[in-house]
């Protein structure tokens, strides 16, 4: 496999062929941020918050660091002006949807991000995938799904497979960066078992 040179930060990097600037930051100890990434996962790049700068051949341009491929004599800026503007203005529309999530206030109170920017379309999901692709990468049950498009656009569990599949898992709920997959759940629930509650959503 060919060996990759590129510069993260001001640092020379030795990276592999076919690695992404996620992985090959990750590989000198460079933090960047992300929701939607998980290592058991394949790349997704749903929530843009992993944007970085990059400059080559004379180009420079924002890319999710989670997918793009390293490229020999690649120049990347982990975080700059334009790229801390980019994520504190995803931040502030993912607030919109879910702004009692704990770990988007944290990130927005890094990058200055205002809850209250952009008026509340309170879905609670921000369409990270973590559920389903774990649900269908790792578990192979595919028992959450993405259900409607556009802007109302949200997961779900399918009934019929959750209360076979789920009941003893619950591996996706700690996942989640708003909740909203233990609610997902928990509507499922209500309708796979009607008259039955649950006390315990984590499965304890």
């Amino acid at each position: 496999m060919s060996e990759i040179l590129l510069r993260i930060d001001g640092k020379e990097v030795k990276a592999s062929e076919g690695m992404t600037i996620f992985e090959a930051a990750q590989s000198i100890g460079v933090k960047i941020p992300t929701l939607c990434h998980h290592e058991k996962l394949s790349p997704y790049g749903a929530c843009r918050i992993c944007t970085v700068q990059v400059e080559a051949a004379g180009r420079t341009r924002l890319v999710a660091a989670c997918v793009y491929p390293v490229e020999q004599n690649l120049v990347v800026l982990t975080r700059s002006e334009k790229v801390d503007k980019t994520r504190k203005v995803i931040l502030e529309e993912m607030l919109a949807h879910a702004p009692d999530s704990e770990e988007l206030r944290s990130m927005a109170q890094e990058y200055g991000a205002d809850k209250d920017c952009f008026e509340k379309e309170s879905a609670f999901c921000i369409l990270c995938g973590l559920c389903v692709r774990y649900c269908a990468e790792v578990k192979k049950k595919n028992a959450v799904g993405f259900n409607d498009r556009g802007p109302r656009r949200e997961i779900s569990f399918i009934p019929e497979v959750a209360s076979k599949e789920c009941w003893n898992c619950k591996e996706c709920f700690p996942l989640c960066p708003t909740s909203y997959a233990q609610a997902a759940y928990v509507l499922a629930e209500a309708l796979a078992f009607p008259g039955r509650t649950s006390t315990d959503a984590s499965g304890k």
